[in-house]
């Protein structure tokens, strides 16, 4: 790999990447574990590779041009000779590298409880630095409702005067799928409020989308509905832990029990914030694997480090770029204020859609892009990357 390395730094300006698109390949249904890819190529060269609709992949160019003839069936020496022949490395090596990929790809497809979204061990650019043909991600908030234990005093629901219908939501994943978006996550208020939460997590996965829901949980600590969602393709799930309701445990610890992907989300407050330490190593001992954090207060900012630095000690990942619904607290807001740094994909590498179609460049900002049901997706686009250029 480090001989394709040096090859490339050398000669990639020669190189003419492949040219933008999308495409898609189904294994045979005899395979023995059958699976799908979905693969899109930017501008640059870089492409985004979802893989059975639960992981996204980000490639540099070459990983790129390898998804591209994993996806085509290219016999390996063909893909060998043409990999060499561009790169001007030895067809041994670029051989070599090929399997490799393929055999990491064939490693992914097999393990359960994926991180949504992750990097193969290539060179790559930034995140959110290059000029993408669409989002990454669609943050769906379905529904300003919230359940009896939240409140929506932060939501904007004045300007929101109507929730979209199913049929509108679905006409929305569409278009969303249709311009190359591969990853939606539901959210709120609470999602699990809408009856047909199951019903639009069953469509984003019949189109090929990684889905993920955002939600206090409790519905999950209830067995037939988390198996409901979970049958219908659910891949991930943030919970906004509220560390003093024993339900809420219980629904942690049986979603973790289930293939799926959990991220925990946890707001230091006054009446926690001398507990964390405990709240932690609960966490750990629960075996979780990935944690977003923030303070009700800016007068919190020294528990929320030690709470950052906690996490490491325990081995759980700091995620920092996912939103979570609209409360009191308004946790998205103040955690973005905390690390300022994480929120530079805003705009570019995801965007918001409130209850009634209006697009917004994130969670909590009063620009309206347009709606994504009444409004051409190009134009919506156009005004995201105008608002949040590169």
């Amino acid at each position: 790999m480090d001989k394709i390395r040096s090859y490339l730094s050398r000669f990639f300006t020669q190189q003419t990447p492949l040219p933008p698109g999308v495409h898609h390949y189904q294994s045979p249904p005899d395979v023995p574990v059958p699976f799908r890819l979905h693969l899109r190529i930017e501008e640059g060269g870089e492409g985004i590779l979802i893989v059975n609709a639960s992981t996204v992949l980000h490639l540099n160019q070459t990983a790129t041009e390898y998804a591209y003839h994993l996806l085509h069936q290219t016999p390996p020496g063909e893909v060998a000779t043409a990999i060499a022949k561009r790169y001007r490395v030895s067809v041994s090596d670029a051989l070599q590298d090929f399997q490799n990929f393929s055999q990491r790809v064939v490693t992914l497809v097999e393990t359960p409880d994926l991180d949504p979204s992750t990097y193969l061990d290539f060179e790559r650019t930034a995140p959110h630095s290059q000029k993408l043909m669409a989002p990454l991600r669609l943050d769906c908030a379905l529904t300003y409702e919230t359940s009896d234990r939240q409140s929506v005093v932060s939501a904007p629901v004045d300007r929101v005067h109507r929730n979209l219908t199913t049929e509108e939501w679905v006409a929305v994943l569409d278009k969303a799928w249709d311009a190359g978006i591969p990853h939606v996550i539901f959210t709120g208020g609470e999602p699990t409020l809408r009856p047909d939460l199951v019903e639009l997590i069953t469509h984003a996965e019949q189109l090929g989308m990684v889905a993920g829901v955002l939600s206090d949980g409790l519905r999950f600590s209830e067995t037939g509905y988390l198996h409901s969602v979970l049958q219908a393709g659910l891949d991930h799930l943030m919970l906004v832990l509220d560390p003093a309701e024993e339900q809420s445990w219980e629904a942690l610890r049986d979603t973790l029990a289930e293939d799926l992907f959990v991220t925990v989300h946890l707001t230091v407050t006054e009446r926690n914030a001398s507990e964390i330490p405990a709240i932690l190593e609960r966490l750990a001992g629960l075996k979780v694997a990935s944690l977003s954090l923030s303070e009700a207060s800016g007068a919190l900012k020294p528990v929320l480090e030690s709470a950052r630095e906690l996490a490491a000690h325990h081995h759980i990942e700091l995620v920092w770029d996912i939103p979570v619904p609209y409360s009191q607290l308004n946790p998205v807001t103040l955690e973005l204020n905390a690390v300022g740094e994480h929120i530079a994909g805003a705009g570019r590498s995801w965007l918001y859609v409130e209850p009634d179609g209006d697009v917004l460049p994130r969670q909590g900002s009063n620009a309206i892009l347009g709606n994504l049901l009444n409004d051409p997706w190009e134009q919506i686009w156009q005004r995201a990357r105008e608002v949040a250029p590169v």
